[in-house]
Parts: C-alpha cells; sequence; structure tokens
C-alpha cells in the first residue's frame, strides 16, 4: 500500500512525462523485488472539459451528452497521474517497452459529469511474470470522501527471467512486440483454443482512429498515430489503443450504474482493419483476422 500523500495542485502534462520517461528508460533495471514509490498522488477538485469528454464519446461510440460519465473515462482523467509515478527515477521499470495487459474496473455508482472529483493514483506493488516483471497501478476516484469509481491496471516490463533451478531456460526480452510507450496487448499468455463468442458486429475501423483518440484523450503515444511513427517501434501500421478497444466493446456492451469490468489485452489492432466484436451474458471479445484475439472481457453488476 502506498505511504504519503503528495496533493497536485492540476493534472499533469503527458508530454514531457513521456519524454522523461523514454530518457531514463535505458538505466532501469527492473525485478519484482525492486524498490518502487510508495507516494499516492492525489489530485482533488478535478473538474471534466465536457468538450474533451464529447470527443471521446463520440470516438468510443458512447451516447454524448449523458449526465453520466462512461465507465471507462475516470482511466483518462488518471492516466497523466500514473504516468507521472511510471516516468520517474523511482519507477523500476522502463516505460519503454511497458505493455497494458489488463485492468478491472469497479463503479459503485454512476458519476456525474458536472461536478468536482477527488483522484488517487498509486503503485500498489510488483510481482514477477513469466516474461518478466508487473506492476500493478491503482486509481480511485471520490465523491464526498467515497470511493465511487476504481481501477487496477497491470503494466509489464518484458525481460529475461529463469525458471527453477531444474529448467534454467531464458524467457523472452524486448522482442518487436516489446517496443514502444506503453501500450496494451502482447504481454499475456497465449489463450486455449476455444470457442468464439456470437458475434455480434463488425467494425470496420479507420486510419485515424488513433488519432482521434490521442486527440480525445491526450495519450498521444506515437506507435496509435501515424504509420511512419509505428514502424519506428517495429510496427507494420499504426495500432489502437487498447483502453478504445475496451471502451468501444463495452459501449456496445452496455454497463449497470454499479458494475465490475475485467479486460485484458492479447494483441494489437493494427489500423486500419476490422475486428469483430462478440458478446454473450456478461462476456465480451474481440478478434481479428482467423478468429485471432485482441481482446476479453466480461462486465457484471455489483
Amino acid at each position: 500500500m502506498a505511504d504519503a500523500a503528495l496533493v497536485l495542485t492540476g493534472s499533469p502534462s503527458l508530454a514531457p512525462l513521456l519524454a522523461r520517461g523514454a530518457v531514463l528508460s535505458p538505466f532501469k533495471r527492473p525485478a519484482p523485488d525492486a524498490e518502487f514509490p510508495r507516494t499516492r498522488l492525489v489530485l482533488p477538485g478535478l473538474r471534466v472539459d465536457l468538450a474533451r469528454l464529447a470527443a471521446y464519446e463520440r470516438v468510443c461510440g458512447f451516447p454524448t451528452g449523458e449526465d453520466a460519465l462512461p465507465v471507462t473515462y475516470p482511466h483518462v482523467l488518471g492516466f497523466p497521474l500514473a504516468m507521472r509515478l511510471m516516468s520517474g527515477r523511482d519507477f523500476p521499470l522502463p516505460l519503454l517497452g511497458l505493455v497494458h495487459t489488463s485492468i478491472t474496473i469497479t463503479r459503485h455508482r454512476a458519476m456525474p459529469a458536472i461536478g468536482a472529483h477527488e483522484l488517487t493514483v498509486y503503485v500498489q506493488g510488483l510481482a514477477p511474470h513469466r516474461r518478466g516483471t508487473e506492476a500493478t497501478v491503482v486509481t480511485e476516484v471520490r465523491e464526498d470522501g467515497d470511493v465511487v469509481w476504481e481501477s487496477r491496471s497491470t503494466y509489464l516490463a518484458r525481460h529475461r527471467t529463469r525458471r527453477p533451478a531444474e529448467a534454467p531456460r531464458e524467457e523472452t526480452g524486448m522482442s518487436r512486440e516489446g517496443t514502444g510507450m506503453p501500450r496494451e496487448g502482447t504481454g499475456m499468455p497465449r489463450e486455449e483454443v476455444r470457442k468464439p463468442l456470437p458475434a455480434v458486429g463488425e467494425w470496420r475501423l479507420a486510419e485515424d482512429v488513433g488519432r482521434r483518440y490521442a486527440a480525445a484523450s491526450g495519450d498521444r503515444n506515437p506507435i496509435h498515430l501515424h504509420p511512419l511513427t509505428a514502424r519506428l517501434f517495429g510496427f507494420p501500421r499504426a495500432i489502437a489503443h487498447g483502453m478504445w478497444t475496451v471502451a468501444r466493446c463495452l459501449a456496445a456492451h452496455g454497463t449497470p450504474a454499479s458494475c465490475h469490468v475485467r479486460a485484458e489485452f492479447r494483441a494489437p489492432v493494427l489500423l486500419p482493419g476490422t475486428v469483430t466484436y462478440g458478446a454473450q451474458d456478461g462476456r465480451f471479445e474481440l478478434r481479428g483476422r482467423e478468429d485471432r484475439i485482441h481482446l476479453t472481457g466480461d462486465v457484471y453488476p455489483t
């Protein structure tokens, strides 16, 4: 659990944090037992920019002008604080190559779009992963002192690991899939072969989805913006933001006012491209060609 609180007067700017994280990345030595920042970042009195919210709703497929925030939007509000922690000298995982592998969200009640919110973000801890070291970052939103929304995101730094002594084979280090700024979708083990969920819709994704989501969310990671910048990090084309894929699925699925959401990022979605949205009961997924799984998740009322 985090220790002392640092109260901020405003949301940090993402661009300098991305630059700082990139510069410091070569000097990081990730390990599950490494020290990590214990400070809780707190941003009180935060008010939502309604124009940016409307842009976010449009690009993700949520209805515009609703009284309540979309279930995924608090992640956007908290992301600059998370980036401040993960780009710092005392965060042991390199920002370059960091992979967003999963997110769980619990919304305790609907959150009004108009009003003041208090954000708290902290690093909960590190854990060994078969491909490296994983960090869990917690985001909480409070209204009148009560937690109304919370999430846990896991971020994987891929590096060489050792199996037990009887099998000292080294796992994969940084590969083409492990380059770039923090992103979603390539740290999870391959899912067992299973029957796809019933197809609900086929979505043709435009080449500019990454740029539109970046403008609405502030996450201007170059791997999402243009083919040329994506190729610098080993991708043939730009890839969609993983959090956009979650938001797009939940916009189609619908969420109760009080709910729990879990999503795991399996593989990046290339832009432009076509994906199949499947859903059954509380489960959802995005599939690509030959039923390649990009995203799996579930949502249920609490």
